[in-house]
């Protein structure tokens, strides 16, 4: 009789609706879970290990409950000049955020972490990546700035940039190696994690 490989369960341990929008393009079934940790950077910490820290908590987290799962972890982190910027969370302080931003190059540091819980943590069983993604914000007067925010909203989104609605004619350019990155699952960094972990995305 053929062997039957079964394939694990994946876990997507965010809240975030865009990133199960994100990896539902993948087509492979999957549960969505909230890692509930301490989101909060550490003082001093960089922007880019505050993302690379926090995709993997979220990551082990959910590991620790779900044994034989893969469990996807992601974080993002805005930065400029090095300072973080994060989730704005009211509209006076998206305003602020986008006053800061304009005509400028801003850091979006989007942090990736698959953990195979079929593995202990000294077997290797976390995947972790950085996937920069450097925005460059159009000048613009308040007027266009607070009337795009009382339009999209974009309160839980790092550094108020909604690039997938209206917030895309705020922006100048977009440097990216994962098209995907900024909105906040790097689906090209991702599906190449999953096929190192044994996923198949094609059947033969």
């Amino acid at each position: 009789m053929p062997v039957t490989h079964t394939r694990p369960t994946l876990i997507l341990g965010s809240s975030s609706r865009y990133r199960k929008e994100l990896l539902s393009r993948l087509q492979l079934p999957f549960q969505v879970m909230s890692p509930d940790i301490d989101e909060t950077a550490r003082p001093g910490e960089a922007p880019d290990l505050t993302a690379l820290r926090l995709a993997a908590e979220k990551a082990a987290a959910i590991a620790a409950r779900m044994p034989g799962a893969l469990v996807i972890g992601s974080d993002q982190v805005a930065a400029l000049d090095g300072e973080h910027i994060g989730k704005p969370g009211t509209h006076a302080d998206a305003l602020r955020q986008l006053q800061k931003m304009r005509g400028r190059r801003v850091v979006f540091h989007t942090a990736l972490c698959l953990w195979d819980s079929r593995k202990s943590a000294q077997d290797g069983a976390a995947q972790l990546e950085n996937v920069q993604t450097f925005v460059t914000f159009r000048d613009l007067p308040d007027a266009e700035l607070d009337a795009y925010l009382r339009i999209e909203q974009p309160y839980d989104c790092a550094g108020s940039a909604k690039n997938e609605g209206l917030g895309i004619a705020i922006i100048e350019k977009i440097e990216s190696t994962d098209p995907t990155a900024l909105t906040g699952l790097p689906l090209i960094a991702l599906t190449g994690m999953l096929r190192r972990a044994g996923v198949a995305f094609f059947a033969e």
